[in-house]
């Protein structure tokens, strides 16, 4: 895939995204409000990257808030967010931390976001092995839609804006493709694992 060379509007660039959020259910609202402030969003590197999934994660968390029950639209919401954050994660991992987590100056920022990964994973899994249609599913539900929004909002605006300052825009540019690559091989592959949270575990 080629890499992109010209910046986007920030909001073409966010209607973009949450236009491909919409595509998995047409007729659900994706309301997500005020985004973080960034100089980040369009850019057309590994940033503007992770920041336009960022914005299709937002649609989706909000699309599936406003679902009911056991909903068709509910079950094919929840599997794409599934998919896409396990696979975004991944491959951002790879991209980006595996690199800036070299450097002393972002090294911890580095560990941190990759450690709120883990937790995210476990937090979907346990989603994926309850009841969507029970009240407690979404309970648990908004404590992930909490717990991702504060992660990305910290990715873009602390340690995205750090990262950014120890990378070349050659490096950025090569962060995007590998990140691209790295994606779309593991959302291929990408699966619903339902497993209880140890500690939930009566």
């Amino acid at each position: 895939m080629a890499s992109k060379t010209k910046r986007e509007a920030p909001a073409e660039a966010k209607s973009k995204a949450v236009a491909k959020a919409k595509a998995i259910a047409p007729d659900v609202p994706a309301r997500i409000g005020t985004t973080p402030e960034t100089d980040l969003r369009g850019l057309p590197d590994i940033f503007g990257r992770l920041i336009e999934d960022h914005d299709r994660h937002r649609a989706l968390l909000a699309m599936i808030e406003v679902t009911e029950g056991k909903s068709a639209d509910r079950e094919a919401l929840f599997e794409e967010l599934v998919y896409e954050l396990k696979s975004h994660a991944a491959a951002e991992e790879q991209a980006l931390w595996s690199t800036v987590l070299r450097n002393p100056e972002t090294t911890e920022f580095a560990r941190h976001a990759v450690a709120e990964h883990k937790d995210i994973d476990k937090m979907l899994d346990d989603l994926t092995a309850r009841d969507m249609g029970k009240k407690k599913w979404m309970e648990r539900f908004a404590d992930l839609k909490h717990e991702y929004l504060h992660h990305i909002r910290e990715e873009e605006q602390e340690q995205f804006v750090e990262s950014e300052k120890i990378l070349t825009e050659a490096d950025r540019q090569h962060m995007r493709d590998v990140f691209e690559r790295r994606k779309t091989e593991e959302k291929a592959r990408a699966e619903l694992k339902p497993k209880l949270k140890v500690e939930d575990i009566a």
